[in-house]
């Protein structure tokens, strides 16, 4: 079989340009945790001085792990598990380095079950906020309790969820240029131009000065051995390596498209937004008092709190939670992709492989939706040390999160750098022996042990 031939139907599909190559793949980075984690653990941990070292490991581990991922994809021309198998046989490397396939499938079916449970979240505040014309508490404490009570409403919490997933489901359902290149092509410059109007507002209306001080200035006393390693996971999973939508979307790209110059748009495009949505909200945050932990507390009570009292304050929580929402509906049809693509290589259709795969993540979200009222005291994995009182959606969250993630990054790392030959996609990546030699050497040695760190330490 010639190399770059496609070995099943999946393989037909192509991106229809680079741009919306990357669009699709920005989009599949750019998640909640990039608008309402990434500010707040800058900001905790010396803010310029953090951000310095996130784009050193966004640089140096990020950046070489997806180039990896999207070289495989590329080669394999096929859905992640055959893709990886086609590499494995072409290099006459151990069969064993098949798990890294069935991980690229099991982590993202599991990552959008439970994902799409806080996505619905947002729905239900996007849609009520801008029914209503704001929430309009008197008492603060009101916007907590609606919270609380979107959370004790079992009913609310599986109809958002089975709303959110049937939307992703229909999109997915579709070819890569009818379904996620066309949603890419319009959230994501959505995406950019509402943060980018919120980062003017704040600039104008809130305490921008101190808002940006707080984000980007340099405090290295604060620059201590857990805030390197924060910095360095933070990195590794806001650009959406290990999920296997990445490998997935390189088997769409055409043979002339240049790699290393598609990775790095990625990884800027994941990084500006992290910044700006810091620069957008830092400036809300400390104009009217509120408190500076980031997380839903933040999303969901403080800042609904703001937009209430603020100038503008319908129009500027309208479009925070539409941006929300893009950030959420983007990562999510990215990360039902590579289930579809797999159902699809096993022989179904794509309609009934979307159909299939949406409704099995549903069922997995229910029961990580439930875990916040009716099952919220049923702890499955009570009898190991540790996780005796982790509900289900804790359980998949941590377990996808901080342990089947970075294990397959680590796979990922250890399987281009060290089994297979220079030759087999090394020259796909760069004309340049000195180049590819760099990137095995990062893949060899350096991401390898910022993941152990990350998995042993964090």
């Amino acid at each position: 079989m010639s190399k770059g031939a496609p070995i099943n139907a999946v393989a037909a599909q192509r991106w229809s340009s680079r741009l919306t190559f990357v669009l699709a793949a920005a989009g599949a980075a750019v998640g909640l945790g990039n608008l309402w984690r990434f500010p707040f653990v800058a900001a905790d941990n010396g803010g310029g001085a953090f951000v310095v070292i996130y784009l050193l490991a966004v640089a140096g581990i990020g950046f070489p792990i997806m180039l990896a991922e999207l070289a495989i994809g590329r080669h394999g021309r096929s859905n992640a598990e055959l893709s990886i198998a086609r590499v494995i046989g072409e290099a006459g490397a151990n069969k064993a380095w098949r798990i890294i396939g069935a991980l690229s499938i099991f982590i993202p079916f599991i990552g959008i079950g439970y994902y799409s449970v806080v996505a619905g979240w947002v729905v239900d505040y996007l849609l009520s906020f801008i029914a209503s014309g704001g929430f309009g508490y008197d008492n603060p404490a009101q916007y907590q309790q609606r919270f609380d009570d979107l959370m004790a409403s079992p009913a609310r919490l599986l109809g958002l969820h089975f709303l959110f997933m049937l939307a992703v489901t229909y999109v997915v359902s579709f070819n890569i240029r009818s379904g996620i290149e066309r949603v890419a092509k319009i959230m994501m410059p959505a995406l950019f131009i509402l943060l980018i109007g919120l980062v003017l507002y704040g600039f104008l209306e809130g305490d921008f000065q101190k808002g940006a001080q707080f984000l980007l200035a340099p405090d290295f006393s604060k620059l201590t051995g857990e805030s390197v390693l924060a910095a360095v996971g933070q990195a590794f999973f806001s650009l959406a390596v290990g999920i296997g939508a990445l490998m997935t979307f390189g088997a769409y790209l055409d043979e002339k498209a240049n790699l290393p110059l598609a990775a790095a748009q990625i990884c800027i495009a994941d990084t500006a937004v992290a910044i700006l949505a810091g620069l957008a909200i830092f400036p809300i945050v400390f104009s009217f008092g509120l408190e500076t932990a980031g997380g839903e507390g933040l999303v969901f009570v403080a800042l609904p709190t703001a937009f209430d009292q603020m100038t503008g304050g319908y129009f500027v929580g309208s479009a925070f939670f539409i941006l929300l929402f893009f950030a959420a509906f983007t990562t999510g049809i990215a990360t039902l992709e590579p289930v579809v693509s797999w159902l699809e290589g096993r022989g179904l259709t794509r309609r009934k492989g979307a159909v299939l795969a949406g409704f099995a993540a549903w069922l997995v979200g229910a029961a990580a939706a439930l875990s916040f009222n009716d099952w919220a005291g049923v702890y499955l994995l009570s009898f190991l040390p540790g996780w005796e009182t982790r509900t289900i959606f804790s359980i998949l969250d941590y377990s996808i999160s901080n342990l089947l993630l970075p294990i397959n990054g680590l796979l990922i790392a250890l399987f281009v750098g060290w089994a297979l030959p220079r030759s087999l996609i090394g020259a796909d990546l760069a004309r340049s022996k000195h180049l590819i030699a760099l990137w095995r050497f990062f893949l060899r040695i350096i991401a390898p042990i910022a993941i152990l760190a990350i998995l042993i330490l964090g």
